[in-house]
């Protein structure tokens, strides 16, 4: 009886789905509930595409859907799921405090300007480089914004690594600046979100890896999303039964969900 808090409708420019399939399918699968978090990424390189959102369509008629819906068997909520740069972070902050959003995803996807997810942006440094400048970028955003509820797949980069032996070692060789975004993270009392894509992408960790979320643990952290990041509905849920053991084996037994901001604990 998870909860799905992490996935992609045909609001984000990346995916052409439903919401009512995505919804459909997660009730097949089981799930207490889910939150839709479509993607709004201001200044995203114009040569890449994907990250507009119209938030007024988006926000009206996404909770119009969750209300109708949502029942005392199976809840749907909206969030949304922010883009963090240093340049968007007074518009970044507007807008959620806008809209009445249920629960707020901050993601970098962003090296200073360019995605880890197309090749290019692989092709002029050294990937270990690469990496630490990425958590680096992290670093930066969040202490620009945090007018977040978690922090979305922290070794995102790591993912569209060319090389697979980058691919699950995401943080010994990174832990003095990966130690400095948790206990940012910490201090806030911002979660940490544990996203199984990564398993669709070659990884044999969610993003982040166990190593990261036990070292969230041991530095104080308590609040754990669960989200599979799914654009299309057989990626609902998908590899949420690793999830239980790897949490618990981390020192977490709950994992939240936000309402209205709001973290309401359930147990794995």
């Amino acid at each position: 009886m998870l909860w799905d808090n992490h996935m992609h409708s045909w609001f984000s420019g990346d995916s052409d789905t439903d919401p009512l399939d995505m919804i459909k399918a997660a009730k097949a699968k089981g799930l207490r509930g889910i939150t839709f978090t479509d993607h709004l990424d201001l200044y995203y390189p114009k040569e890449y595409g994907f990250f507009e959102l119209d938030v007024e369509n988006y926000f009206t008629k996404q909770h119009a859907t969750a209300l109708e819906i949502s029942n005392d068997s199976f809840t749907v909520l909206t969030g949304i799921e922010v883009g963090i740069q240093e340049i968007a972070a007074k518009e970044n902050n507007t807008i959620v405090e806008t809209y009445p959003f249920d629960f707020v995803i901050g993601s970098t996807h962003l090296i200073y300007g360019k995605d880890p997810y197309f090749p290019g942006t692989w092709e002029e440094v050294e990937p270990q480089k690469l990496m630490t400048t990425y958590y680096e970028c992290i670093l930066d955003n969040i202490n620009s914004f945090m007018n977040f509820d978690s922090i979305g797949h922290l070794d995102y980069a790591f993912r569209y690594s060319p090389d697979p032996i980058f691919k699950n070692n995401t943080y010994e060789p990174y832990k003095e600046v990966v130690d400095a975004i948790l206990e940012k993270l910490v201090k806030n009392d911002k979660a940490l979100e544990v996203n199984t894509a990564a398993f669709r992408k070659g990884m044999n960790n969610p993003n982040p890896a166990a190593s990261i979320i036990k070292r969230y643990h041991d530095l104080g952290g308590k609040l754990i999303t669960i989200g599979a990041d799914a654009h299309v509905t057989e990626d609902v849920a998908a590899d949420f039964d690793k999830v239980p053991s790897i949490l618990r084996a981390c020192g977490f037994n709950e994992f939240a969900v936000f309402k209205n901001r709001k973290p309401e604990l359930y147990p794995l």
